[in-house]
């Protein structure tokens, strides 16, 4: 199915694949979605990404979703070979000990002392594996007093400040609608394994990665700590507005909302001879940025009652005419229609023959020299590489294959 190169370090790579990170292999031990969308990241950059999940059942992200059918799995499991093995059991252990013998980087994200518990501890495979990256993603973080607890991404973002911030200022917190703890974990623990891979190119030593996930939430918070130790001040949630930031809300329109951000000075100037008040821009409550804050509730009702007399399409036109930052609040059917979208390929067509009109977003950030690619959605079929991994990388015949499933090791 896929032919097989050396690599520079004597390794069969698999061939095809498009990307930075085409001579790397990560072998993928997690589940659910902090330790899966790292292994995604990586493997839309090139790099032979081996899934391994647990025989019978799977990563339960194969029936996650919404609607009729669970299709997050062909998401997150994309350009993955997928593999099963019991990590239960001393046979399946030694199967994924010999796999990461022969990749550069291993990423887990189960709860701290698991891996020890399966005799899979760094100083362990770094015996036989010196250059290894091992990158380990968690709720708490692999020390501290916190690192045995269960953490999953609600309470990272609770935790990291996030999610006292979300939602209206009237209601309880609210959550983004988006894992967005797993997906900042992800991506943190993704920028240290690469920037690990830098060290290793210059020394030669491997380390370990430890993302957590209430710290990656704490690292997007902004000025939060510093206001609160210098001012005393605790930000506090504010819907859909920023305080003192405005014009930027949701405004009503005849046939939809639309959303304006136009408080830097210049900006605000253009919006107001877009709405055919210039007066606006040197009115003393609005000639400001500070002004324009403290009169947010005025100004947003002006806006509103001007757009709420045109449609979408109108305002739309006048703002892009105007240089006014200003777009559509989008769901998926938008996005699909959008041209720039299209002209972007930021959502692509990958069809198989289970869903042959599936789409998904394509692989990003877009690279000029080494583009990584989506070559296969997540397969269907547990443990679809078992005989190509182990065959390939482990030597396994058949009928050694055959008896390690009978056992349920694989």
């Amino acid at each position: 199915m896929i032919d097989e190169i050396k690599s520079n370090e004597n390794r069969q790579l698999p061939s095809g694949s498009k990307g930075p990170l085409t001579d790397i292999r990560l072998v993928e031990l997690g589940q659910l979605i902090a330790g899966p969308f790292c292994g995604q990241l990586m493997a839309d950059m090139g790099a032979d990404v081996i899934k391994v999940e647990p025989p019978e059942t799977g990563d339960p992200m194969r029936v996650w979703g919404r609607g009729e059918y669970p299709l997050w799995w062909s998401v997150c499991a994309r350009n993955k070979r997928c593999v099963t093995a019991n990590l239960r059991e001393a046979e399946g252990q030694e199967l994924v000990r010999k796999l990461i013998a022969q990749a550069d980087m291993v990423i887990e994200n189960f709860r701290p002392g698991t891996m020890e518990r399966w005799g899979l501890s760094y100083p362990e495979l770094a015996a036989e594996n010196p250059g290894l990256i091992m990158i380990r993603v968690s709720g708490y973080g692999q020390t501290g007093p916190y690192s045995s607890r269960a953490g999953y991404a609600s309470i990272g973002e609770a935790m990291g400040g996030m999610r006292y911030l979300c939602g209206e200022p009237d209601r309880q917190p609210s959550r983004a609608g988006l894992s967005i703890g797993d997906s900042l974990a992800a991506t943190y623990a993704c920028m240290g394994a690469l920037a690990a891979l830098h060290h290793r190119d210059r020394t030669g030593e491997g380390q370990v990665i430890d993302a957590s996930i209430f710290e990656s939430v704490l690292n997007v918070m902004e000025a939060t700590i510093p206001e609160y130790t210098v001012s005393n001040y605790v930000r506090e949630r504010s819907g859909a507005t920023l305080p003192n930031v405005a014009p930027s809300n949701i405004y009503n329109c005849k046939d939809g909302k639309f959303l304006i951000a136009a408080n830097q000075d210049t900006v605000f100037s253009r919006l107001c001879e877009a709405l055919g008040q210039p007066e606006l821009a040197s009115d003393k409550r609005f000639n400001s940025h500070t002004a324009r804050g403290e009169n947010m509730l005025e100004l947003d009702g002006l806006i509103n009652q001007w757009t709420s007399l045109r449609t979408v399409a109108e305002v739309d036109q006048l703002m892009q005419g105007a240089g006014v930052p200003a777009g559509g609040i989008y769901r998926a059917p938008e996005m699909l229609a959008d041209p720039h979208f299209q002209a972007r390929d930021a959502i692509i067509h990958t069809p198989t023959d289970e869903w042959p009109e599936l789409r998904m977003q394509n692989v990003f950030p877009k690279m000029s020299k080494t583009q990584g690619e989506v070559r296969w959605p997540g397969p269907s079929q547990l443990g679809a590489h078992n005989e190509m991994v182990y065959g390939e990388l482990l030597g396994l015949n058949a009928a050694e294959l055959a008896e390690l499933g009978k056992k349920s090791v694989i």
